[in-house]
């Protein structure tokens, strides 16, 4: 085999590889405790919201490594407007849930101007806006504390001991019938979409992977699929909160890879004067990337308040670091142009197997930090001496 190419896979798949590595490393030092149907769950159900400020995250960084520091104070905000509509003023849920989003994707659009159309540095914009929101959370709430009773809201955003989809088949407590199917059915679309893929490709005669890695590679995601809805199937099966990542993920994945303004984002981030220069209008990109920021913070707000069942002040803090950390570790460029949303999840994934590893272990909260830094550094110096070892 050519050395070349196994060293170019390992390069493709290094934070597969490390994902890998680090949850073989805590399954061996936790004692399998890791790997249990409920920990498993509760990564999913816990990091939700890791999943989807990461993916607008992604958007924000292929401009061009530009990033957004206020989504932590946006995520706050919404979810104290949200809650104090419900639980203080009695609004009706399905109104509150509307004001949520339009206030974070106003939020999200106020940014966007002035980053696109003043050109004020996205780093000044976000930081001022992390300040605002935050200050603003607190005015809302009057610093105290208020508490989600509505049981419709905290079940639809997976909140709660109960938020899961039922199995309808009656499986018991066993095994959830339901969830395993839901697996093998994602199995056999993944399946379709990657043949009817290769088949239009061999259709217009465009170069594809060859047959042999392709099948491998089809082989090991439907086995981690089958693999990770076996546990939760063991558990009390599919997180509401799953439902909620696997939409956005889908989405985004799709407008990433397959539409225009998806393959405008790495446009920007990889050369934003030929960018301009060919017609595209970058200022809209840019706007576009940052009021989604917005629609997705106010998303993951709810997620985050269903999941406390209240709202506080103190909620979102750091959350844009994870998001930032998840996007980096995740394979997206510090600077722009390079990045996927399966990457970002991967990272995510790999965050959250580090923050349930160290705490199954007892480790410090405070380590747990310092490990975190060290391994976001890590991942950003990997992709700064592989662009330089790219331009020698």
């Amino acid at each position: 085999m050519d050395k070349t190419k196994v060293l170019e896979g390992v390069k493709k798949y290094t934070m597969i590889i490390a994902l890998i590595l680090v949850t073989l490393f805590f399954t061996w030092r936790t004692g399998g405790k890791i790997l249990l149907p409920q920990n498993v769950s509760n990564l999913i159900a816990q990091n939700a919201y890791v999943f989807v400020l990461a993916t607008g995250m992604l958007l924000c960084i292929l401009t061009g490594g530009n990033i957004d520091l206020s989504v932590g104070s946006v995520v706050c905000f919404v979810g104290a407007v949200g809650a104090t509509l419900m639980e203080n003023k009695g609004m009706n849920v399905w109104l509150s849930i509307l004001v949520m989003i339009l206030v974070g994707t106003a939020i999200g659009a106020w940014q966007a101007f002035w980053i696109a159309y003043v050109h004020v540095p996205p780093f000044i914009t976000t930081l001022s806006g992390m300040l605002l929101f935050r200050g603003l959370s607190n005015v809302v709430l009057q610093g105290m504390t208020v508490s989600i009773t509505n049981a419709f809201f905290v079940k639809l955003f997976g909140g709660g001991a109960d938020c899961y989809i039922p199995d309808f088949f009656g499986g018991g407590e066993g095994l959830n019938i339901t969830c395993m199917i839901m697996g093998v059915l994602a199995c056999a679309i993944y399946v379709v979409v990657i043949l009817k893929g290769r088949m239009a490709r061999a259709k217009k005669g465009y170069e594809m992977e060859p047959a042999g890695s392709a099948i491998g590679k089809l082989v090991v995601i439907c086995l981690v699929i089958l693999a990770l809805t076996y546990k939760l199937a063991q558990y009390k099966g599919i997180p509401t909160a799953l439902i909620w990542v696997m939409v956005v993920v889908f989405i985004y994945g799709y407008i990433t890879s397959k539409t225009t303004i998806g393959r405008y984002f790495y446009a920007v981030g990889g050369n934003e004067k030929a960018t301009r220069l060919s017609g595209i209008n970058t200022e809209r990109v840019y706007f576009i990337a940052y009021t989604n920021m917005g629609f997705l913070a106010a998303l993951a707000g709810m997620l985050t308040i269903a999941r406390m069942t209240s709202a506080q002040p103190t909620y979102g803090q750091n959350y844009e670091m994870d998001a930032i950390g998840s996007c980096f570790i995740g394979g997206a460029s510090a600077y722009g142009g390079v990045g996927t949303v399966p990457g970002v999840i991967v990272g995510a994934v790999l965050m959250g197997v580090i923050n349930l590893g160290m705490s199954i272990m007892g480790v410090d909260a405070n380590y747990q930090k310092v490990v975190k830094g060290l391994v976001l550094l890590a991942a950003v110096i990997f992709d700064v001496v592989s662009k330089k070892g790219g331009k020698n």
